[in-house]
């Protein structure tokens, strides 16, 4: 089954002083059966790189080397923003960032890559397998 894999996930994947076993499994299971994340992740992604460079855990040459490998990965983006994620967002009490994860999972009906807890949290509550049962 293909996955809906977070930034918190894939930063983690990424940067070297940060290691996690879920990361490794969701980008195992991406590789297999694919993966896709909602049009906020790229924004996100790069964010995160680019503050890594400003804060001089990367240097430009690293980051953009990651940049690059983020582009081989082929991740599809989604670009559906349904109303469906405000609600989800009250619902749970979540950012309008996490529903639009979660929202494309439950859409999708895939497991959700993610090392924030409180997604992982609502995303149980809904039903939502989590990669790695993080929690």
């Amino acid at each position: 089954m293909a996955l809906v894999l977070d930034a918190s996930t894939m930063i983690a994947f990424l940067l070297a002083d940060e290691t996690s076993p879920v990361a490794e499994e969701a980008m195992r299971v991406a590789e297999a059966e694919g993966a896709v994340a909602p049009v906020i992740w790229w924004y996100e992604i790069r964010n995160a790189l680019v503050v890594s460079q400003r804060r001089r855990r990367l240097s430009k040459s690293e980051a953009d080397t990651l940049l690059e490998a983020i582009v081989r990965l082929r991740i599809e983006i989604d670009r559906d923003t349904p109303e469906t994620i405000v609600h989800l967002a009250r619902k749970r009490a979540i950012t309008i960032y996490d529903a639009a994860y979660l929202e494309l999972a439950l859409r999708r009906e895939h497991l959700l890559a993610t090392l924030d807890a409180d997604l992982a949290r609502a995303a149980t509550a809904e039903g939502v397998g989590i990669v790695g049962a993080l929690r």
